[in-house]
Formats: C-alpha cells, sequence, structure tokens
C-alpha cells in the first residue's frame, strides 16, 4: 500500500487571533437587479488581507457560516457570506446553480473588492452542498478566484440525478420540498423536476444539468488555475463521491481530494458552531497555503487523503492511481444449498450457470435513509447492518467469498461488478451491496449503488460507490443483488423476473 498513515492532521499554522470589525449587512445588487443578502466582516488591523466568499447551502441563508467567518476574520481574512438567489431574503427565484448563480458569485467578488480592504490578487470561494457546487462553476468562470473549497459539493449534475440510469427518490424529494418551504422555485426548476418525477423529457433534463456541472469546463478551471481542495464523504446520498473522484482526477490545478465517511455534508456540519473537525482544519490551512502565503505543508502534501470507515487512521496517497495496489477479480458461483448463497472467489466458479430472482419487493439488504443513515456511521462508526440469512434469495442473489487472511483484507478503491442479466420486462434495476460479514451472518454495509438497463438482455459493469473499508480477519465478503430500495426509483414489475449468469464477476480493489 502506497500510503502514509497519522493519527492527526497537521497543525494549522495560525497567527493569535486579531480583532475584527464586527459583522455588517449588506444588500448585493446582482446583474439583473436581484438584491442577495450578505454579510461581511474584516480584520481591523490596516491594510489589506486575502479574502473568501462563503455561499450559502441549498435553503439556507448567509447566517449559515457565523462562527468559521468570526474565525477566518480573527485570522486575518475579509470574509462575505451570501444567500443564493431564490431562498430566504434574498430576490429571484432559484437558479440551481444555473448561469445567474455563477454570475452571482462573481458579483460577491466585486462587492468585495469594492467595498472592503479585500487584496484583489487573494480572494477565495468556499461552500457547503450547493455551496459547493457553485463555488466550483464560479472558479471555472472567474480568474481572479484563486483558491476554492468544495465540501459535499458536486461535480456532475447529471450524475447526481441519474447516476447509472437511476433517479434517486430520496435525496430528490428532499430538495424539492426543502427548496419549497424555504425559498422560490422558478418555473425551470418545477418544470425539470416534473419531468423527473415523471421521467421524461431525458435529453432535455441532461442538457439542463450538464450546464450545472463543473465536469464540463473543465478545459475552464483548468486555464484559471485555481488550488481546489474538495472534501466529501464516502456515503454521499446526494451527490455520490465517484463524480468528484474523476472530477479531482481531471484536475491539472494545486488540488487535493479528502474522503471520509459520513453522508451528504455531515462530516462539515459541526465546524458551522465553530468547532474545528478535520475538514474545516484542511479549509484553513489551504487557503492559508494558497491565499496568505503561508508554508503549511498543505503544498507539498500528497494529494488524496482517506478516512477508512472502521478506524482512527489517516491514509495520505500521492494520487487516486496509487490508492488501489491491485484488483481481486471474484468469479460469482452458482447459488446452491438451501439458503441458496453462491461462491464468491476463483474456487468457487462455477463453468455455466443461470439464476433468477423476483424483481419488485425489497429485501433486508437496502441502502437506509438518504442524509440519515450515513450519517449516523460517519458520527457513532455504525453502518447499515444486515443479517445475512435474513436475506430472501427468492428477491436477491447472494454471493459470499472464503474467510479473510490473518492480516484481512484491505479494500481501497472501487468495486466493480460485472454481470450478463436478462429479465422479462425489458428495463430492470438491479441494486448492489456489498458486506462485511461476521461468523454470526450479520454483515456491515460498506458499499452499494444501483443501476437500470433500459433493454434486455443486458450486460452490466457497475462501479460501486469509492470505499475504504478493512475487512478483518476471519470475516466474510458478501455481494447481495436485490432490485428494490427505498433510496431509489426502479424500473421493475412485481410480476418480473431477473436472471444472472456465469460470466459474472466483482472486481475488489485492495491495497
Amino acid at each position: 500500500m502506497t500510503s502514509l498513515v497519522v493519527a492527526v492532521a497537521p497543525a494549522a499554522a495560525r497567527a493569535a487571533d486579531g480583532p475584527t470589525t464586527g459583522f455588517r449587512f449588506n444588500d448585493i445588487t446582482a446583474a439583473d437587479g436581484v438584491a442577495l443578502k450578505s454579510n461581511v466582516i474584516e480584520p481591523a488591523t490596516p491594510g489589506t488581507h486575502p479574502g473568501i466568499v462563503f455561499v450559502a447551502s441549498w435553503a439556507l441563508n448567509d447566517l449559515q457560516y457565523l462562527a468559521q467567518e468570526k474565525q477566518f476574520a480573527e485570522a486575518g481574512y475579509v470574509v462575505l457570506s451570501y444567500t443564493t438567489r431564490g431562498f430566504w431574503l434574498s430576490g429571484g427565484t432559484i437558479d440551481v446553480a444555473g448561469p445567474k448563480d455563477v454570475a452571482d458569485a462573481s458579483t460577491a467578488v466585486d462587492w468585495l473588492i469594492a467595498h472592503t480592504r479585500v487584496d484583489p490578487q487573494r480572494i477565495g470561494i468556499v461552500g457547503m452542498s450547493y455551496g459547493g457546487g457553485i463555488s466550483l462553476l464560479a472558479a471555472a468562470h472567474d480568474p481572479r478566484i484563486r483558491a476554492v473549497g468544495s465540501l459535499s459539493g458536486w461535480a456532475d449534475l447529471v450524475a447526481s440525478m441519474t447516476g447509472e440510469n437511476t433517479r434517486r427518490a430520496q435525496s430528490a424529494w428532499f430538495l424539492q420540498t426543502t427548496g419549497r418551504l424555504l425559498g422560490r422555485p422558478s418555473p425551470e426548476m418545477n418544470r425539470i423536476l416534473a419531468d423527473y418525477w415523471a421521467n421524461r423529457n431525458v435529453e432535455g433534463r441532461e442538457q439542463w444539468a450538464r450546464e450545472r456541472s463543473v465536469r464540463y469546463s473543465m478545459d475552464a478551471i483548468n486555464r484559471n488555475n485555481p488550488a481546489v481542495l474538495i472534501a466529501h464523504s464516502f456515503g454521499d446520498s446526494v451527490f455520490p463521491a465517484n463524480q468528484m473522484i474523476d472530477f479531482y482526477t481531471a484536475l491539472r490545478t494545486p488540488k487535493r481530494l479528502e474522503l471520509a465517511p459520513g453522508d451528504h455534508a455531515t462530516v462539515e456540519l459541526p465546524g458551522l458552531t465553530g468547532i474545528q473537525n478535520h475538514v474545516w482544519t484542511s479549509v484553513r490551512l489551504w487557503f492559508d497555503q494558497y491565499l496568505r502565503g503561508i508554508d503549511t505543508g498543505a503544498g507539498a502534501e500528497p494529494g488524496v487523503v482517506l478516512r477508512p470507515h472502521n478506524s482512527d487512521a489517516v491514509e495520505y496517497y500521492p494520487d487516486w492511481a496509487h490508492v488501489t495496489e491491485h484488483v481481486d477479480r471474484d468469479p460469482l458461483g452458482v447459488p446452491h444449498g438451501w439458503r441458496a448463497t453462491g461462491g464468491l472467489g476463483q474456487a468457487s466458479a462455477g463453468s455455466t450457470w443461470t439464476w433468477p430472482i423476483q424483481a419488485g419487493d425489497d429485501t433486508v439488504a437496502d441502502g437506509g435513509t438518504a442524509l440519515l443513515t450515513n450519517g449516523l456511521e460517519g458520527l457513532t462508526g455504525i453502518p447499515p447492518i444486515a443479517w445475512l440469512p435474513a436475506v430472501s434469495r427468492h428477491d436477491a442473489g447472494v454471493w459470499l467469498s472464503g474467510a479473510a487472511p490473518a492480516d484481512g483484507w484491505k479494500i481501497r478503491g472501487v468495486p466493480r461488478l460485472h454481470a450478463p442479466v436478462s429479465s422479462t420486462r425489458p428495463a430492470g434495476t438491479v441494486i448492489a451491496y456489498l458486506y462485511d460479514v461476521n461468523a454470526l451472518g450479520f454483515g456491515r454495509l460498506f458499499s452499494h449503488a444501483p443501476t437500470t438497463w433500459p433493454a434486455s438482455p443486458a450486460t452490466l459493469d457497475l462501479p460501486l460507490q469509492a470505499t475504504a473499508y478493512d475487512l478483518p480477519a476471519g470475516h466474510r465478503l458478501a455481494l447481495v443483488v436485490d432490485t428494490k430500495d427505498p433510496l431509489y426509483l426502479d424500473a421493475n414489475t412485481s410480476d418480473s423476473t431477473i436472471t444472472f449468469g456465469s460470466q459474472s464477476w466483482l472486481d475488489v480493489p485492495i491495497a
């Protein structure tokens, strides 16, 4: 394993806290005349200072970051936070990170330069969730932005909404509901969501999403060359993490990717109270390095940082390619026995077989509840747990490996399922889950993903969620594949059958 494992992050280079001006609340006038509510706080010391724009999260306002703003101002930054258009007391309607939102971020930079003692050559931008995605888009469009912190943001809204051709029911409902309660959806947003729920106008929806995805502005962000910090959760149920790995890999700027257990925005959430955690410590180190010009070590450290699911260790890798040392290809054997279970691994692979499951009914294997289940794991270390003997073999396929060796398996990277399938209906959906199973049959979920195919037969090549998981000695790796999960909208009908066949395998990334 090419990594450095340490117990704590390096200490931030911090000067003694200095006096500030206190908060001032302002209206920023956008290019189209919309008023954006904002607040600003500055160091009271003379001279110019580096600046940071904080972009509020979906359905939140410019008060969200007050504790972090104060700490950054005391450290010598001019800090501006604003409420995005369409939410709370800001004017306009919700643009969902469209061209108006991107222009608003540049308008906030304009305001900062015109009304504060900011150094215009040293401006950064940071945000959580919605604010993180807008921050990346703004950096691609505004060369004045020299450093970015994207915390639980997105790079590809197409992958977030319909990754593997599968719509996300719970996360879409949450965003729509909070948008209606705390904001003013635009007619365009309402139309896109209506199409989303009805599963129509796919091409139009994807074009709308691409316009809101920094993945499709790679040349621009690489040309502008901001220093980009990405902090994300393995189990993000709103913006799945794999898209951020692809984005990080395509970046040619100073960059850093940090992944930790948890769900959407749950890892950095405690920092909004002013409590320092590893995410906000990294943001401070990053901005001190690239805006204040202090050598914090952030520029010389390896570019990828992983915090494994079931460990207190912190692992550093030079890049994503070094996370996985090799890939074990484990063939799927034919399920057999009174609790029909197939072998997972070379020794148990059959030559030719098929195995049908009934579609449309859920099993005890599922990904939990968006935001809550993986968020609980981030706080407590307890992942979703299923008792594998209770998984209905009528409604799911189950494959189990042999026992892990004395040093266990360090699973690092993106597992992949390859499987030829056929279904009695043209379209179908399956969800693949990976469990760490103990001697009593209880499995701890550490990766999963859905996929939908439009016509049968099909060959699945499904990347599961990226993970860093230490499977202990004596435990077994289980693959469960079923057809229903409350997180997703599937294409199955209750009277259909899905059949798996030989020449199926699971690629397990090992460090």
